[in-house]
C-alpha cells in the first residue's frame, strides 16, 4: 500500500481523545458548523486532520466535476452538471475524500473562484475558475493558523460553512457551486487570538494540551520512531483499528438521518445554550 507522509493512523495517535472526538463527530455531521481546535504546536492537530480523510467512506461523483457533485443529489448539482444531465450524460465515479489546505497568504480570487469578465461581456458565457472552495465540497477543508488570516477571508469561508453554497459576484455576473465541506481550523493562540465574533461562528472549539504523562510521552517517541522507519507496516500494525473506527463512522453517517431527540434532550440543549 502506498503510502503518502501525512498518513499516520487516526488510531494510533496517543491521547488527545477530546480532539479525535470532535473531529469524527464534525465528520458525521457536518452542519454542527465546523471545529476550531486551539493548542501549542506538537499536540498533534495537524496530524489527526490529516489522518481522518482516511476513515471517511468513499463517495460516488460526477466523473469530470470539478466540484465533485453527487450523482444522485440532483438538488445540490452545480450548473454544468444540470446541463450534463439535461443531455444524457452523466457518468459516475468513486473518489476517496480528501483533505483540501487552504494557503495561509491565500486571496479572495484564490479561495472563491474567479469569473472571467470578458467572456461574459462578449460571449454571454459564465466562465468559472474554481478555487479552493470548490475544490472542498463533500471535502474535508483544513485551516491552519486560522488566527493568522485575514478576518474577510474567515468571514467567507464560515459564510459558505453555514450555507452549503458559494456565490462569487463581479460586475453584475453571478455564479453559485454547492460548497458542503467539514470545516476544521487550527491556531496557536501563541501566535494570536480569533476575533469573538469569528469564534463564535465555530460549531465546537476547544483547547488542546501538549501530553504530559510520562508513558505516553515515551509511547509517541516509540510508534513515531516505527512509522519513521517503515510506514507500511506500522500502518498494517493498525489497520485492524483504523478499519472498526471506519465502520462506526459509516455506520453513524448512515444513521444519523433517522436520528430523533427527545423533548428531554431537547431541554437540555435549550438550557445549556
Amino acid at each position: 500500500m502506498a503510502l503518502d507522509r501525512y498518513s499516520y493512523p487516526f488510531t494510533a495517535i496517543v491521547g488527545q481523545d477530546e480532539m479525535k472526538l470532535a473531529l469524527v463527530l464534525n465528520a458525521i455531521n457536518p452542519t454542527i458548523g465546523g471545529v476550531l481546535i486551539r493548542g501549542e504546536k506538537g499536540t498533534g492537530k495537524s496530524t489527526a486532520v490529516r489522518a481522518l480523510a482516511r476513515l471517511l467512506p468513499d463517495q460516488k461523483v460526477v466523473e469530470g466535476c470539478h466540484f465533485g457533485c453527487h450523482p444522485d443529489d440532483p438538488e445540490d448539482w452545480c450548473l454544468d452538471c444540470r446541463e450534463r444531465a439535461a443531455a444524457g450524460e452523466l457518468p459516475e465515479a468513486t473518489r476517496r475524500m480528501r483533505v483540501v489546505e487552504l494557503p495561509i497568504n491565500a486571496s479572495e480570487d484564490r479561495v472563491v473562484g474567479t469569473i472571467d469578465l470578458e467572456a461574459a461581456l462578449k460571449e454571454g458565457s459564465r466562465r468559472f475558475e474554481p478555487g479552493v472552495l470548490a475544490e472542498a465540497n463533500r471535502n474535508i477543508l483544513y485551516v491552519d493558523e486560522v488566527n493568522l488570516l485575514d478576518d474577510h477571508i474567515v468571514d467567507v469561508l464560515l459564510d459558505a460553512a453555514a450555507m452549503g453554497v458559494n456565490t462569487v459576484e463581479r460586475e453584475g455576473v453571478s455564479v453559485s457551486h454547492p460548497a458542503r465541506f467539514i470545516l476544521v481550523g487550527t491556531m496557536n493562540p501563541e501566535e494570536g487570538e480569533l476575533r469573538p465574533q469569528l469564534l463564535d461562528r465555530f460549531g465546537l472549539c476547544f483547547d488542546v494540551e501538549g501530553i504530559r504523562d510520562l508513558d505516553q510521552r515515551v509511547a509517541i517517541v516509540e510508534k513515531r520512531a516505527v512509522w519513521e522507519d517503515d510506514p507500511n507496516l506500522f500502518y498494517q500494525q493498525h489497520a485492524e483499528s483504523e478499519q472498526a473506527v471506519k465502520s462506526q463512522i459509516a455506520e453513524a453517517i448512515a444513521t444519523f438521518p433517522e436520528v430523533t431527540l427527545p423533548r428531554q434532550i431537547l431541554r437540555l440543549i435549550a438550557q445549556i445554550s
